[in-house]
């Protein structure tokens, strides 16, 4: 797989350690610059030359840091690269300041197109779960496998739970979001962020919640941070409207790529509910749900995550092992004990 740069890529100055940016131990940070757009992107050094590249994208308010666990256990089979999406983690907001997921599609596209990384094992949550699809629909050359944790497809109905993070869109939500928290502590605000994404919080250790607490602070400090969120909230939401061919459930129809769907019953903000259509809706789907996760399952159980994944590599030929069951097929197996969880395919 070619490496060369297009000349449209230009390398830019790597984030500054006064920010206090976390980097785990074997990782990388560097910014990419496309024009009108800079990239952070955390990399992770392959086990061994050779080994296929794969792209990570975080949710709505993520960072790729919330790939770390995942990236390091899967280091063996794949070259992994977590990107920054605009205005979050480290990277700066787009010059034209948009944040829809088309926008968002287009940057990645844009970033595996200059870098020459393509075809890629592409990951999505959330968000990034919907930036993945449109990217695997409309560029399905730049995909080898897909895999989407709590993808943010549209629901008509959605969680109460959720309603709080949709109204974010609405138009002064955001000041008002941001003026009841202001005396929230770093601490509070982290808390509050894991009751939400986490199906047990308590799964957190000591030394996560505090760096977690310390790059929320960080965040909070850049003067694009609210809008950011806001508008990339409204990227979401605007998604959901859209109908015809731009449809994600009409796009998620058009992917090509062998697809990994994984969902948690405790998610409090893709209602599960969602699992069959999305099922229904890939066409080269496998599904697996884990019972005690919520929204954010590669950082709940970045082990079973990992071996699902593993396990569609070996059924699409970069292995020799049992795969992941076809959705449709429903069969029950046991998480390991050692993660907690029961999980069940289908």
């Amino acid at each position: 797989m070619s490496r060369t740069e297009s000349p449209d890529v230009r390398t830019v100055p790597p984030v500054p350690p006064s920010r206090s940016v976390h980097v785990a131990a074997g990782e990388k940070l560097h910014a990419v610059g496309l024009p009108g757009l800079t990239l952070t992107v955390r990399a992770r050094p392959p086990a061994r030359e050779g080994l296929p590249p794969a792209l990570f994208v975080h949710g709505l308010g993520g960072s790729s840091q919330n790939w770390s666990a995942l990236m390091e256990l899967i280091a063996d089979r794949v070259d992994g690269e977590a990107v920054d999406l605009p205005g979050f983690g480290d990277s700066p907001p787009p010059d034209d300041g948009k944040y829809s997921i088309t926008a968002q599609a287009r940057g990645l596209i844009r970033y595996l197109d200059a870098s020459g990384r393509g075809p890629v094992h592409l990951f999505g949550n959330s968000m990034g779960g919907a930036v993945a699809t449109r990217v695997a629909a409309v560029r399905p050359d730049l995909v080898r496998t897909l895999t989407l944790v709590s993808p943010a497809l549209p629901e008509l109905r959605p969680q109460r739970t959720a309603v709080p993070t949709a109204l974010l869109a609405l138009p002064g939500m955001g000041s008002l979001a941001r003026r009841l928290t202001r005396d929230w502590t770093p601490e509070q605000r982290t808390r509050e962020m894991l009751a939400l994404c986490y199906g047990d919080p308590a799964r957190v250790s000591p030394e996560s919640f505090e760096l977690a607490a310390r790059e929320f602070e960080r965040r909070l400090a850049l003067p694009y941070f609210w809008d950011a969120l806001v508008r990339s909230a409204r990227g979401v939401v605007d998604s959901y409207t859209l109908g015809g061919q731009h449809s994600l459930w009409r796009q998620a129809e058009r992917v090509l790529a062998p697809t990994l769907l994984i969902y948690g019953l405790r998610d409090q903000l893709v209602a599960h509910r969602m699992a069959l259509r999305a099922s229904a809706a890939f066409r080269d789907s496998r599904l697996l749900t884990l019972v005690d996760a919520g929204h954010v399952a590669m950082m709940e159980f970045p082990e079973t995550v990992a071996r699902a994944f593993r396990e569609l590599l070996d059924e699409t030929g970069d292995g020799a092992g049992t795969g992941v069951t076809r959705a449709g097929r429903a069969v029950g197996a046991a998480a390991p004990a050692a993660e907690g969880g029961g999980a069940a395919r289908g």
